[in-house]
């Protein structure tokens, strides 16, 4: 019984590894015998192939069994916790195991790190670091990661500063920290410096990856053309990740020329990709080019092309709760939307105009103009209000790039309300207090 444990075990390991997870789910449901090494596997899994509440509802049945969580276990419930921002659960997973445990063991005080700085939680983070007893590359790397991405820029530069000092060789993720804390300042000088110092000073090859940042960097501060030569001298062929940079730098300042072209080049390498196409379409719509246009919709709707939702989520009392856009399924539908619309009534009393000009450029932004009052980051947000304490921080994940309407009405919402909100999208996280973005309004 115990070699078909072990046999089972690693199928789970290996069908996660290839991003199977039914298949890993079939063999890890019909083993008679389960020990706490074949929970870890399939909870780590879920966790890594993007189905964090999966991997939370397993680690929930295996507590109900009253089997102890190893440290691989922990690992995986952390980073489901992380991609899901539900700070109340990582917490509560994490009192589970002794905080000196955390302390002595890289792996675990890293993914505890990480977890709280995708919940936006930096000063926990920060603690957890400062009291690591062992600091091996990957946890230093770990904290400049969730500093750079919580918007702590001349933190990550002072980090960098003591790993070089205590002659610690970076690696490769020790400059994506770096480039992305550039991106997010707006620091193109510094990001040209950390980029082109990699192969000289510190023997590192840049892979598509450093690529993709620096573009993105470049695309931001309005220089699309550098970015676009950028691309064409890369030594490997550019991949949707750093077209989809590129597009970002269009889409913000208003290139469409270049962004039809970059578009092209997404369609090419992901032609189930439905935002690209309706961005695309948009595009040519705006340029009065409707044959175009409307050939590229009846293509889509041929081939079954449908643009998937944007959808949040809000961790309250331990349970995360998701909304769609225009959702009325929650118990307290009613009383959300009535928020919203008490809320939208006072962000006017302030000038705030629903800025539909978003719709244009923002591929993330679920489609229906009817729709944006009650996209699905406001009604997160809503719930918050009505769910939480007054003092309590409104913590909400999005899955897609906050549009640029809810940005400035969630930033007003802060102010109003008093209650300081911190919505992290795909791209970065944005503290809301008191009016104001810790993004400045850049991303």
């Amino acid at each position: 019984m115990r070699s078909n444990v072990f046999v089972s075990t690693a199928l789970i390991d290996m069908y996660a590894k290839c991003g199977c997870m039914n298949n890993a789910r079939s063999v890890f449901d019909g083993m008679a015998e389960k020990d706490i090494v074949a929970w870890s596997a399939i909870i780590q899994g879920y966790a890594s192939n993007g189905l964090p509440k999966e991997a939370l509802d397993l680690f929930f049945k295996m507590e109900k069994q009253n089997i102890r969580p190893d440290c691989y276990a922990m690992v995986g419930v952390l980073s489901a916790c992380a991609s899901l921002g539900a700070l109340d659960l990582g917490n509560w997973a994490s009192s589970l195991f002794d905080k000196t445990e955390f302390l002595v063991n890289p792996v675990l005080g890293t993914a505890l790190i990480d977890m709280y700085s995708k919940c936006g939680n930096m000063l926990s983070a920060w603690n957890i670091f400062k009291e690591m007893k062992e600091r091996d590359r990957v946890v230093w790397n770990a904290i400049i990661c969730g500093l750079a991405m919580n918007g702590h820029i001349e933190a990550v530069f002072g980090i960098f500063g003591q790993v070089e000092r205590l002659g610690i060789h970076p690696d490769g993720n020790t400059f994506i920290g770096l480039l992305c804390a550039c991106t997010h300042a707006g620091l193109v000088k510094e990001g040209r410096q950390y980029f082109y110092s990699m192969t000289p000073v510190f023997s590192l090859s840049p892979t598509i990856e450093h690529y993709g940042c620096m573009i993105d960097l470049l695309g931001r501060a309005g220089l699309l053309d550098e970015a676009h030569q950028l691309i064409k001298s890369m030594p490997m062929e550019a991949n949707a990740i750093v077209w989809g940079a590129l597009l970002g730098g269009c889409r913000l300042h208003r290139d469409t020329q270049l962004a039809e072209h970059v578009l092209k080049q997404l369609i090419q390498l992901e032609p189930w990709n439905s935002g690209n196409y309706v961005l695309l379409s948009n595009i040519y719509s705006a340029n009065n080019k409707w044959n175009d246009a409307e050939n590229l919709r009846v293509k889509m709707n041929e081939q079954g092309i449908q643009k998937p939702p944007g959808y949040s989520w809000i961790e309250v009392e331990g349970v995360v709760y998701e909304f769609l856009v225009g959702d009325k399924s929650h118990p307290l539908s009613y009383q959300i939307w009535a928020k919203l619309d008490e809320l939208m009534k006072e962000l006017r009393a302030f000038g705030y105009v629903p800025a539909t000009e978003f719709v244009l450029f923002d591929i993330e932004q679920e489609e229906k103009e009817h729709f944006i009052g009650y996209h699905s980051e406001k009604l997160a947000v809503a719930f918050g209000l009505i769910c939480t304490p007054s003092k309590h921080v409104i913590r909400v994940v999005k899955n897609l790039r906050i549009c640029g309407d809810c940005h400035e009405a969630i930033k007003l919402i802060s102010r109003i309300t008093g209650r300081d909100i911190v919505v992290r999208d795909a791209n970065r996280f944005h503290s809301f207090v008191n009016g104001s973005c810790s993004c400045r309004d850049y991303w």
